[in-house]
């Protein structure tokens, strides 16, 4: 299993393996009026780095084979500095199998140079198969 604590300190993060990093731009069409990120755009990238743990072929190969899909049970997200136009984003991301229909994924978003994250996110997911029935969570290698 991985660090399950919300990734807080910028140092510790760039030296733990357990830690998956996804870099990701904002661009435009991420911002509100302001030029800051829309609250719910954080979803998108931490979306984008699960899709990147799991592996987008072995998703498309679930659900094309199978019809097996995760589903977010719950997102708990905290927002402290907003990210802005142009900026570099650093996705930092963790995880916990709790029990066998339920994975626990805790994101940050970090911007570049600063010292806490701008947004974290603890986020449940579960399984969900044809007729949107409740499966047990996959086998998977990162899941271990």
């Amino acid at each position: 299993m991985m660090n399950t604590k919300q990734i807080t300190n910028i140092h510790a993060a760039d030296q733990d393996p357990a830690i998956h990093h996804l870099k990701t731009r904002v661009y435009y069409e991420d911002t509100d009026h302001s030029g800051v990120v829309y609250h719910a755009n954080y979803l998108k990238f931490f979306e984008r780095a699960r899709e990147d743990i799991f592996g987008v072929e072995t998703l498309v190969r679930m659900w094309n084979d199978k019809g097996i899909g995760f589903a977010v049970y719950k997102a708990d997200i905290g927002y402290h500095d907003g990210a802005q136009f142009g900026d570099l984003l650093d996705i930092r991301t963790t995880w916990e199998k709790q029990g066998p229909y339920r994975v626990v994924f805790f994101h940050s978003a970090w911007r570049p140079g600063l010292s806490k994250p701008a947004v974290t996110c603890t986020l449940e997911l579960v399984c969900l198969g044809p007729g949107k029935k409740l499966l047990p969570i996959p086998e998977f290698d990162f899941l271990d």
